[in-house]
């Protein structure tokens, strides 16, 4: 029996990297307020995500949570939302 109705956990950040065949590294950015000093500081993250929509350096895609794909990849890209600009 499967559950289709899973909400699936999707973020979104830019393309820093796509020089792996299938691969594309995915730095997330978000603010958080510092625990002392309760200023906002900006955390980042970088994220292997599978591409299969063509995603190039630049681009602000939206990826989604999946199943291990590898070692690091965890994660796809479920659209472009903007492309980088030539």
């Amino acid at each position: 029996m499967s559950d289709n109705n899973k909400q699936v956990r999707t973020l979104e950040g830019r393309v820093i990297s796509n020089k792996m065949e299938k691969t594309v590294t995915v730095l997330v950015e978000r603010q958080v307020q510092h625990p002392l000093l309760g200023k906002i500081v900006r955390r980042s993250t970088k994220l292997h995500a599978q591409n299969d929509l063509g995603a190039n350096e630049g681009d602000v895609v939206r990826i989604a949570e999946c199943r291990p794909l590898s070692k690091t990849k965890h994660h796809r890209v479920v659209e472009i939302v903007t492309r980088a600009e030539a």
